[in-house]
Formats: C-alpha cells, structure tokens, sequence
C-alpha cells in the first residue's frame, strides 16, 4: 500500500463580520507555509510548532470569498487571513465550514467575533465602517509594505486553549 501518511491539521481560528471572515492558523515559527486561497477554499500547509512537524488542512468555506481582495500575514505566532466574502452585504455564514462536522482543531476567535446584530460602530466611530476595507485594517494595526495588514499587536488570549468544548443544552 502506497498511501501517504495525513498530516496533523495546526489549530485553526475564526471570526466573521458582515463582509469578510478573519481566520488565523496557529501554526508557530511557520516561516514559508503553502498557501492557495481560492474562491470556495483556502489550503495551508507548512512546519512549525514546538515540535517543528508538518501539518497541513483545506478549509472549504460555508460561502464564497473574493480571492483577489483578501490577504494574509506570515507572523511568528501564526498566519492571519482577512477573507472578503463574495456577498458582502448577504447574511452571515451559520459557519465557516460547508461541512457541519465538529473539528477538534477549528475554534472560533471570540477575541475577534461579533455577532450577526451587534452594532458596527466600534469599528470606525460613528456608522462603523461602511464596508471600508482599509480603515478596518488600518484600525488592525495598519498595512505593511507589501498591502498585508500588520496585525501584530492584535490581543490573544492563549489561556482559552484549556477550556473544554462546550456542548449543546437539550
């Protein structure tokens, strides 16, 4: 038998807003990851971690994004995406995956997430926003020389990574 043995996926963030999605790979000391973000999907694969092993995952999205208009950071402590959803102003995805099986590695951002009916202001001042993509980011920490944003000082809080899942009320 020749099958190739499956990688371990690295952990693996969310957080959505009415336009676009924030999804971080928590893979550390991944300094040149594969990375392929395409309208249905986003692949990732690279070393790095404690143990400096391989892991790879294919995120296929529970909606369509706009490849061209998103972008990604390299960070020491993971690899950040700020995905534009095709529908930008359509309701937000029940998930990010299509699939609705649990994922051991997949959690979401609650640093980052917002609900559905949650105001935008706290994005720009008065009337959030409005969809305007670079003083989101410029908001994130700004834009490096490449037009990545530069989302280095966002906060994490890493004690979450204990918590148990939560599970649902009958």
């Amino acid at each position: 038998m020749t099958g190739e043995k499956q990688l371990t996926p690295p952990p693996v963030y969310w957080a959505q807003r009415k336009n676009l999605v924030y999804v971080k790979v928590g893979l550390e000391d991944c300094s040149k990851p594969t990375i392929k973000v395409e309208k249905n999907k986003l692949y990732f694969k690279g070393n790095g971690g404690t143990e400096k092993q391989d892991h790879e995952v294919t995120l296929e999205f529970f909606g369509e994004i706009k490849p061209e208009e998103s972008k990604y950071q390299i960070q020491a402590r993971g690899t950040e995406f700020v995905l534009i959803k095709a529908d930008e102003k359509g309701p937000f995805w029940k998930r990010l995956l299509k699939d609705d099986r649990k994922h051991h590695w997949l959690k979401v951002d609650f640093n980052k997430w917002k609900d559905e009916d949650d105001s935008d202001d706290e994005l720009g001042g008065p009337g959030g926003n409005d969809g305007d993509f670079e003083s989101m980011i410029r908001q994130m920490g700004g834009l490096n020389e490449g037009g990545v944003p530069d989302l280095d000082d966002t906060e994490e809080n890493e004690s979450d990574d204990d918590l148990p899942d939560l599970e649902n009320v009958s």
